[in-house]
């Protein structure tokens, strides 16, 4: 075989070989895209209803709130003072 032979050959692979990697992706994307449509179509996702009051504050009650406080205050604490070391 002669040399420009064999890069018509090379060329000939290289775009068959991308075109079908290209075409096997884009089916791909289209599958992946009506999939997820017909799930949501069949199974919404239930609405969550509106918290009453805004505000991270109130998102925690009074007594979970102070224990987060204080887990956060003694994690920041010990970092402190191992870093002094």
């Amino acid at each position: 075989m002669q040399e420009p032979d064999l890069i018509t050959e090379g060329l000939n692979l290289l775009i068959l070989g991308m075109g079908f990697v290209f075409v096997f992706l884009t089916l791909l994307v289209v599958a992946t895209t009506l999939m997820s449509k017909s799930i949501n179509h069949f199974f919404p996702e239930a609405e969550e209803p509106a918290p009453a009051k805004a505000g991270k504050a109130a998102a925690l009650p009074t007594e979970q709130n102070s224990e987060v406080i204080a887990a956060i205050s003694a994690a920041i604490h010990l970092h402190r003072h191992r870093n002094k070391n």
